[in-house]
């Protein structure tokens, strides 16, 4: 069955394996892991201070190189925000989009007319947490005589002394709003918060728009953390998180027999998403098409989720509507959280749903290299299968080095050459929400 899809043209990444499309797949490739000792925070919860960041993004690179034409506005964004911005910025730059004097897309792209009403965005982000000190001298001159904090005297006294800006900077609809204004984007403007499935089901939001003819290009992309000092905190408290002392940069072992948890991590990844006439006609390299897409949520009426029948109904419901069977499928990148029961779910939602291939599908994770960004870990991982299969390659799983019998997953440990073009990108998360992508490389 033929079915409309939507061409990718551009992929900006910032990512703890490097920032940019080849510095992020030769690492990947040669089976690095991204994970070190923390550069950037001095209190984080992470166990031992070991974690996923993007080393080459400082407050000063952010001004001078990723972020100088929206150098005016970063004091209006998180570290959070800003990634997102600045990953849309390397997006436009390698989709070959034109911009005018302003920084806006110019309304002619190589001789071909672009309406930037016909210009869109999808953006997701986790929820953003601002540190205590921010409320720091509020509630000061809110106390009262026997140092007892007042609601009145918050009312009175405190609010005055919050920075007038302070809430716009942690806004999770802010990333899809500054790219919007960036690049005079006109067109749909949405923004997801689906914590590990946001970004498959924003890359299923753009599909569905340009499907519909509402856009000729969306800017679609997720940024996430769970870095930030307070998050570590939240993180540490409600998921497991690995750490191996022996080797604490493998730490994240997905589908390993010795897994243990994930690792916290942060970073970036916006996509070009465009009709492919429109791409064509304007003479751009087109990376992959994708093609189908899907997002689902079980929970019991009780309260209890189902990650297994989440993850089924996603990848079924993708593969229908990319019109393909599970034999089409030429790998699976997963969501390989490193945890037992996660990875374990994941395994045998992957038997039900490709049934009698289930254990001879080439199956990749790429969390064991990148970490987990929350928010963000689905569009850089579906980065590592379309660079990957631009190569011909599959990228590897690292961290995996004993392949779980009870998974029976026929795991990809080391970057392997491939044929077939085409793959489906899972995520999901501890509610019960799961999502799913096919795509094909081009």
């Amino acid at each position: 069955m033929e079915v409309a899809s939507a061409a990718i043209t551009g992929v900006g990444i910032l990512s703890p394996l490097g920032v940019g499309s080849q510095t992020f797949w030769e690492n990947l490739a040669a089976g690095k892991s991204g994970i070190e000792k923390s550069q950037r925070f001095h209190c984080t919860a992470a166990p031992g201070e070991y974690v996923g960041e993007v080393r080459e993004f400082t407050e000063e690179s952010a001004r001078k190189v990723f972020l100088k034409p929206q150098r005016k506005s970063i004091k209006l964004m998180c570290h959070e925000i800003q990634l997102g911005v600045a990953s849309a910025n390397l997006a436009v730059e390698e989709a070959g989009l034109v911009l005018d004097e302003k920084g806006a897309l110019a309304t002619e792209q190589n001789g071909v007319e672009l309406d930037r009403n016909r210009v869109g965005v999808a953006y997701g982000a986790n929820l953003m947490l601002s540190l205590p000190t921010k409320l720091t001298d509020g509630i000061k001159v809110s106390m009262t005589e026997s140092g007892e904090f007042s609601i009145p005297g918050w009312g009175a006294n405190g609010l005055g002394k919050m920075d007038p800006l302070w809430l716009l900077q942690i806004l999770p609809n802010m990333p899809a709003c500054h790219i919007g204004i960036t690049f005079d984007a006109r067109g749909p403007n949405n923004s997801l918060t689906l914590d590990e499935t946001t970004g498959c089901s924003a890359m299923t939001e753009s599909l569905s728009v340009i499907r519909r003819k509402w856009a000729d290009i969306m800017l679609t992309g997720t940024t996430g953390t769970r870095l930030h000092e307070v998050k570590s905190m939240h993180t540490r408290m409600w998921y497991q998180v690995a750490f191996d002392p022996d080797d604490p940069t493998h730490s994240c072992r997905p589908f390993d027999v010795r897994r243990n948890g994930q690792t916290m991590a942060e970073g970036a990844c916006t996509m070009v998403f465009e009709n492919e006439a429109h791409a064509k006609a304007r003479g751009a390299k087109i990376l992959a098409h994708m093609l189908g897409g899907r997002s689902t949520s079980v929970c019991s009426r009780t309260g209890e989720v189902d990650l297994q029948q989440a993850a089924v109904n996603a990848m079924r419901g993708a593969m229908r509507t990319a019109g393909v069977t599970p034999a089409d499928i030429g790998h699976i990148n997963a969501h390989g959280l490193g945890t037992w029961d996660s990875d374990l779910a994941e395994a045998r939602a992957i038997h039900e749903a490709f049934g009698a291939l289930g254990s001879k599908v080439p199956v990749t994770a790429l969390k064991g290299a990148l970490g987990n960004s929350g928010a963000s870990c689905g569009t850089l991982e579906t980065a590592g299968s379309i660079i990957g299969l631009s190569h011909g390659m599959i990228p590897p799983t690292v961290g995996c080095d004993q392949p779980d019998p009870a998974c029976n997953l026929n795991i990809v440990r080391k970057t392997t050459p491939t044929d077939n073009k085409l793959f489906l990108k899972l995520n999901f998360c501890h509610t019960g929400q799961a999502s799913a992508v096919v795509i094909r490389g081009a």
